[in-house]
C-alpha cells in the first residue's frame, strides 16, 4: 500500500443497538485517565454506523474488549455521515478523553479536527479505514486491513478461474461508500490484478454504499442494462447478498450464470458459499477490539507503537465454506 503510506486509519465499533448520531455513552472499565473521575483510561470511539453485518461485529468486538480491558468507552454512531464523526471527535476532545479512535466514513477532510486533538494532547488511533492527510503526526497508528491486498486477492482468484480461456469476461462491480478507503483500495487492487489480461472487461461499476438494499437495487439496474454479465465483484458481503436476490429474481443462478466474488467473510456469506451462490470470499477481519485496547493503553502511556498493525485474513472458496462456517464469529 505504498500509495497510501501517508494515510490515517482509525478504529471503529458499534453496538448491537443503533445509537443516535453524535451521542456518547460510557461502556465500563479502565487504567488511568484524565477523562474519568474513577481514574480509568477513557477511549472515545467514533464508529461509521451500522451499515453491515461486518460493522455490527466490529462494534461488538470493541465494546466487549473495552469492558474486559477495564477501559471506559465513550461511543458514538455517525450513521455514515462525516459531519457526525467530526462532531463526536470534538465532543471527545471537550470531555478530555485519554485516546480517540475512529473509522473514517471517507478519506479526506480530517486535518482540522485531528489538529484540534493533537493540540489538546490526545493521541488518535485509526482502525479499519484510512484518511488522506499528508501530516502523519496527526495519528499514532493504524489498526486494520490492507484493502488493496484484498482487492488483489479477489482479482487473482478471477484470473486463475478463467486461466486458459480467451473468451471475453464481462464484469460488474458494486463499490463501497464513495470516497471511503475500502472502496477506493478494493477497486484499485482488483483492477491491478486483472489489468494484464484483456479478456476481462468491467462493463459497469457503481456504489452500493456497503448495504444489502442498495446492492440489490444497483444489481437490478446492471441486469437491465447489460444482458451478458459473467462476474459480479462486490466490495462487501452485504452488497453481494443483495445482488444475489436481484440475480435470482431475474431468473439467473448466482454462482453459476454469474460468478460472485465478495469481500468480508460474514456468516451469511459463508452460508451463500455453501449453497454455491457465492464463489469466493476474501476475508476482512472485524474483530479488532483486543488489539485496539492494547494500543490505546500503550499510546496513553506514551509508549512506542508500530505505525501500522494489520490483522490476519484469508481467502475462502466454496469447497472450504462448510468446514469454516461453524467457526465464524461474525
Amino acid at each position: 500500500m505504498a500509495h497510501r503510506a501517508l494515510r490515517i486509519i482509525v478504529a471503529a465499533a458499534l453496538a448491537g443497538s443503533v445509537l443516535t448520531a453524535c451521542t456518547t455513552e460510557p461502556a465500563t472499565t479502565g487504567t488511568t485517565g484524565k477523562g474519568s473521575s474513577d481514574g480509568k483510561l477513557v477511549l472515545g470511539f467514533a464508529q461509521v454506523g451500522a451499515e453491515s453485518g461486518w460493522r455490527t461485529a466490529n462494534t461488538k468486538s470493541i465494546r466487549e474488549a473495552a469492558e474486559k480491558a477495564g477501559i471506559t468507552l465513550k461511543f458514538s454512531d455517525a450513521q455514515q455521515k462525516q459531519e457526525n464523526q467530526i462532531k463526536a471527535i470534538r465532543t471527545f476532545i471537550q470531555q478530555k478523553v485519554d485516546v480517540i479512535a475512529f473509522s473514517p466514513v471517507v478519506e479526506s477532510g480530517w486535518d482540522t479536527v485531528l489538529k484540534e486533538a493533537k493540540n489538546a494532547g490526545i493521541p488518535v488511533i485509526l482502525t479499519d479505514r484510512a484518511v488522506d492527510s499528508q501530516d502523519t503526526s496527526l495519528y499514532r497508528t493504524f489498526l486494520g486491513s490492507d484493502f488493496v491486498k484484498e482487492g488483489q486477492e479477489a482479482g487473482k482468484w478471477l484470473v486463475k478461474e478463467y486461466e486458459g480461456s480467451s473468451a471475453p469476461v464481462n464484469l460488474v462491480e458494486l463499490q463501497g461508500t464513495t470516497g471511503s478507503a475500502p472502496a477506493n483500495d478494493r477497486k484499485a487492487g482488483f483492477a491491478d490484478a486483472i489489468k494484464g489480461d484483456p479478456k476481462f472487461k468491467v462493463v459497469a461499476s457503481q456504489t452500493g454504499d456497503f448495504t444489502r438494499a442498495k446492492g440489490k437495487e444497483v444489481m437490478q439496474a446492471f441486469l437491465k442494462s447489460h444482458k451478458d454479465i459473467d462476474v459480479l465483484y462486490a466490495h462487501n458481503d452485504d452488497m453481494a447478498l443483495g445482488a444475489i436476490q436481484a440475480i435470482e429474481e431475474a431468473g439467473k443462478k448466482p454462482g453459476v450464470d454469474i460468478k460472485v466474488i465478495s469481500v468480508d467473510g460474514i456468516k451469511d456469506a459463508f452460508v451463500a458459499m455453501q449453497e454455491k451462490k457465492i464463489n469466493v470470499v476474501v476475508e476482512c477481519n472485524p474483530l479488532l477490539g483486543d488489539q485496539l485496547m492494547d494500543l490505546a493503553k500503550k499510546v496513553a502511556a506514551g509508549e512506542s507503537v508500530p505505525r501500522r498493525v494489520e490483522v490476519k485474513e484469508g481467502v475462502f472458496t466454496q469447497d472450504q465454506a462448510a468446514a469454516a462456517l461453524p467457526g465464524r464469529q461474525y
